[in-house]
């Protein structure tokens, strides 16, 4: 990554406080149903709300950082974020938490797919998806430290602490970003050029179908683990310790497969990553005992790790004259299809029915990697159209 060593700390250090954000909720969700006196698939739909808010406000904040700028749009909305997510705490229904976290989502969304673009303005796409799976450090710590204090927090003191440590960190982060260096924006085409670029490339459109749904699977198969540990009588505790070892895995795994990118095709970490998300799946329809929860959790992890980051490095390459806007629907299909599958599954997972709701997303998963693998395969990086764009 260009610049100073600080340049990729900052980086890393708003994927991280982005993810707690979106990561602290799941632990806490049986806790906060008991404290707001309302049924387990009304705060699954307060999950939905920030989850969908954080996908659909993403086309928005590609335009407005080719506008402002990559550091301006990060830092004023973790500002706007912090003070939405703090006000959350003070939430005395599950109404007003699903509007004010809704809300904070909307303007997180902005945080981790800046992170991605900076990084398509200012690495050669050579060793890109190294520097990609580099930010992944950040999700893996802010997952981790998310699903095990969100638990804890949640038993021992209450929920609501946990918003006020969520929304300090981006207050702080907002300051520091002052140092972080703009990219030369200089040749950006337009908004409505961007998304006429994305709209006419048909790999691009297939690279956000794929998207929608690994948000789908990916991400709802990890938001509802601790749910589903609960459910077989773990304490909130031990669920959310269960799920942390999602981000040890993620730690690992964007180390390991950072390395292997240089010689393993594309099409091979797909399939890797592809078959850990689908035998991840496949356990809870057996079991969700938190020895078994802690093997999904890091199947799910190493699945994040080479999978997604293969399928999020493909994002910054298929239209590079328009790759802020492509990463932007990219960030917003996958996140637009975590609150939907969310939404889908919540009367099952009020209903207890788990078993169900994992067999529904190994079944999602396993054409989707076949998918994915024969597209990819395919697929050749082909010479910009246009007016040349940031490399």
């Amino acid at each position: 990554m260009t610049g100073a060593p600080s340049t990729a700390l900052l980086l890393r250090a708003t994927t991280a406080v982005s993810t707690f954000d979106r990561y602290v909720m799941p632990p806490m969700l049986v806790a906060i149903a008991a404290d707001l006196g309302v049924p387990l698939s009304s705060v699954v739909l307060a999950v939905s709300a920030y989850f969908l808010a954080y996908g659909l406000c993403q086309p928005l904040w590609g335009f407005v950082s080719d506008r402002l700028g990559r550091v301006v749009t990060m830092r004023g909305t973790l500002l706007l974020a912090g003070v939405l997510t703090i006000a959350s705490s003070a939430s005395p229904d599950v109404l007003v938490l699903a509007c004010l976290r809704g809300a904070a989502g909307g303007f997180f969304g902005a945080a981790y797919p800046s992170t991605l673009v900076y990084v398509g303005d200012t690495v050669p796409t050579r060793t890109r998806q190294r520097s990609i799976t580099g930010l992944m450090v950040g999700v893996a710590v802010g997952t981790g430290l998310a699903s095990a204090s969100g638990g804890v927090l949640a038993d021992h003191l209450t929920w609501r602490a946990a918003f006020v440590v969520t929304g300090t960190l981006a207050l702080l982060l907002s300051w520091q970003l002052r140092r972080l260096p703009e990219p030369d924006g200089s040749e950006r085409p337009g908004a409505l050029a961007s998304v006429a670029i994305v709209a006419r490339t048909p790999t691009a459109l297939a690279v956000l179908l794929f998207a929608l749904l690994e948000g789908a699977v990916l991400l709802g198969a990890l938001t509802l683990l601790p749910t589903a540990v609960e459910a077989g009588g773990a304490s909130a505790s031990v669920a959310g310790l269960v799920t942390g070892a999602y981000g040890v895995a993620v730690l690992v795994g964007s180390q390991l497969f950072g390395r292997l990118s240089a010689t393993w095709s594309p099409v091979r970490l797909v399939a890797l990553g592809g078959s850990a998300a689908v035998l991840a799946s496949v356990l809870p329809t057996v079991s969700v005992a938190p020895a078994v929860g802690l093997l999904v959790a890091a199947l799910l992890g190493l699945a994040w790790s080479s999978m997604h980051s293969t399928l999020q490095t493909w994002a910054t390459q298929v239209v590079v004259t328009a790759r802020a806007t492509m990463v932007s629907f990219f960030a917003g299909a996958l996140f637009v299809g975590n609150a939907a599958g969310a939404a889908l599954v919540g009367p099952w997972a009020d209903a207890g029915a788990f078993a169900g709701i994992y067999l529904g997303y190994a079944v999602v998963a396993a054409p989707l990697v076949v998918g994915i693998a024969v597209v990819r395969a395919r697929w050749r990086e082909r010479p910009a159209v246009g007016p040349p764009g940031p490399v």
